[in-house]
């Protein structure tokens, strides 16, 4: 049964699924495959040189997870040896706006949050 909660007149519901999808659309790595992926398609490897501090298992779930949620797509390279490329989905780019949105607003708003971080912690 889906979670439902009295929201006053156009607030926004978060329910669970939303939840979800946000914590693997905003991960700690999705966000960095994605921004290397709308540059242009790449290898698996490719990923591993640009992204240095992912582990392989950790990029592996990042790129099923971003898969299975159609916002990446896995092709099989026929070559030799046989390789496999990922490249960001037309949905995929749709997240482009709204994430450059919250990345403008945390570096307009990282020196508050750390000041605000530092008196908390007086």
């Amino acid at each position: 049964m889906p979670e439902t909660t009295h929201l006053h007149p156009g607030a926004l519901d978060i329910a669970p699924p939303h939840r979800e999808l946000l914590a693997q659309v905003l991960d700690r790595w999705s966000l960095q495959v994605l921004e290397e992926l709308c540059e242009r398609p790449s290898r698996f490897s490719e990923l591993r040189r640009a992204i240095p501090a992912v582990t392989g298992k950790s990029l592996t779930a990042t790129l099923r997870r971003l898969e299975r949620n159609g916002v990446v797509e896995r092709t099989v390279v026929s070559s030799r040896p046989v390789a496999v490329e990922y490249r960001i989905t037309a949905l995929g780019k749709t997240l482009r706006e709204p994430v450059d949105a919250l990345l403008r607003w945390t570096t307009e708003h990282l020196p508050e949050v750390e000041a605000a971080r530092a008196r908390f912690e007086e």
